[in-house]
């Protein structure tokens, strides 16, 4: 039964939550946090680090190698469906468990896998708990950050989890064609991901659930336990809560039905935010998976490529950590629209550089701009949804994501090699223009807001935003 006892200040734990200062009970949560997203992001990359090699070891052809891109990207589809609308109904905590457990057996499974055919339908499993991580992710973080510094510190937790990506190509230099105790390097590389999923189990079974959800579901008394010990960290640094509240009382006591993404005033963000994530995973995507054959079809060697590709792929790290410099000092919406411009330019620089200077040059800068992109798209994303419908509304969106990444190789792949570099670059620099120019235009504004004055809940409804989130 849903319990109902109300805090002693009078506010509701969403106000309580908006009007404290960062502690380090919130940075332990980020840290755990971003252990998990560490590895998430690690499976992301690897197969397309491992591209050439398995191509080689499976003898794939072309349709064979875009199933294999793809093959992650379907059960990430599934998973960010699924568990993101699970998130909403059994709460945070209890789906990041999940999502670990199809991504550890995934990934282990992946190392052993005898042929293609056990390694797609392993790499779909791991698919799904890494689709499912991403919703979880951004509504915890949306969750329990308080507003005046809800981006520095997404972006924090993400900012350490891109360390793997430049991890990952440097491994690949090392293990991709070799082998260690008799064992092939890339099963190695596949074998190391699920370790680290498996340990990021263990650590995140002291993640405390969501108080916001908690309170969103009615489980009051809990959600005040909860809050209690974030106010208690925060008056160990001496920080004195205020009798009279500067935030209004804002709560959602109870869940909201799927369907309100799709009315006003959410309907437009929905569709923004759809378009956001179906075209950005075109450069964003795109570019790990045919970089190196990009490089390959030029004349370039496979050692040769991956060594460039893992220079380039140092920009993601530097991109994640310099979002986390920008993202509470620019508006949230110019800031992705910019970034997805910068991708198109560097995109295209790239698809026509031919010497090494050029290559690793115009790499950085897309990964760079692509992870100011990535990050603040996050962000921006779960600042706009309630609670009771932020894993909900991030699930599906993402899945579109996912839709986009699994059709990428099957277009991207045989365009480049019909048509070259050059014109990949090109439409992958038309399909991220179009989000940046309808994002300028009509996206709402969310940095320093409360996600409750964005949301416009109150107690009662869903339905009002303050005029200061639509003005542009």
């Amino acid at each position: 039964m849903p319990q109902s006892a109300i805090p002693p200040s009078g506010l509701s734990v969403a106000a309580r939550l908006n009007r404290l200062p960062v502690t380090g009970a919130h940075k332990r949560l980020i840290f755990v946090v971003a252990i998990g997203n560490f590895f998430e992001v690690y499976e992301w990359f690897v197969s397309a680090v491992l591209a050439t090699k398995l191509v080689t070891t499976f003898s794939l052809g072309t349709f064979e190698l875009s199933l294999l891109l793809s093959s992650v990207f379907v059960g990430a589809f599934v998973g960010a469906a699924v568990i993101g609308r699970l998130s909403d109904r059994l709460g945070r905590r209890k789906c990041y468990m999940i999502t670990l457990s199809f991504y550890t057996v995934g990934t282990l499974g992946c190392a052993l896998a005898p042929d293609l055919w056990t390694l797609l339908l392993l790499r779909f499993v791991a698919g799904v708990g890494l689709g499912g991580e991403l919703p979880v992710t951004d509504a915890y973080l949306g969750d329990v950050l308080p507003p005046r510094k809800r981006g520095y510190y997404a972006a924090r937790a993400y900012t350490a989890a891109y360390i793997a990506v430049p991890l990952v190509g440097f491994l690949g230099m090392l293990l991709a064609d070799g082998t260690l105790l008799g064992i092939s390097g890339w099963r190695w590389m596949f074998a190391i991901g699920a370790l680290g999923a498996l340990i990021t189990f263990f650590i995140r079974r002291s993640l405390p659930e969501s108080p916001r959800w908690l309170e969103s579901v009615g489980r009051i008394t809990e959600a005040d336990e909860v809050t209690r010990r974030f106010e208690e960290a925060a008056m160990a640094r001496g920080w004195v809560p205020s009798q009279d509240a500067d935030e209004p009382e804002l709560a959602e006591t109870t869940p909201l039905p799927v369907k309100t993404i799709f009315r006003a005033p959410y309907t437009r963000r929905t569709v923004l935010m759809g378009m956001l994530w179906i075209l950005a995973p075109v450069g964003y995507y795109g570019f790990s998976n045919v970089a190196t054959l990009a490089l390959a079809q030029k004349g370039h060697t496979v050692t040769d490529s991956l060594m460039y590709l893992s220079l380039s792929f140092i920009g993601y790290p530097l991109g994640s950590f310099l979002s986390m410099v920008l993202m509470e000092k620019l508006e949230r919406k110019w800031f992705v629209a910019a970034s997805l411009g910068g991708m198109a330019a560097f995109g295209i620089g790239y698809g026509s550089a031919n010497s090494a200077v050029a290559i690793v040059t115009c790499g950085f800068f897309f990964t760079l701009t692509a992870n100011l992109m990535s990050n603040s798209g996050r962000v921006y994303q779960f600042e706009q949804f309630p609670t009771s419908l932020r894993t909900t509304s991030t699930g599906i969106l993402y899945s579109l994501s996912r839709l986009s990444a699994v059709a990428a190789p099957f277009y991207l792949v045989p365009l480049l090699y019909s048509r070259g570099a050059v014109a990949v670059f090109t439409l992958v620099a038309i399909a991220l223009l179009v989000p940046a120019i309808s994002l300028a235009a009509w996206g709402v504004r969310t940095t320093g807001l409360s996600v409750e004055a964005i949301a416009g809940t109150t107690p009662l409804s869903a339905t009002t935003v303050p005029a200061s989130v639509t003005g542009k």
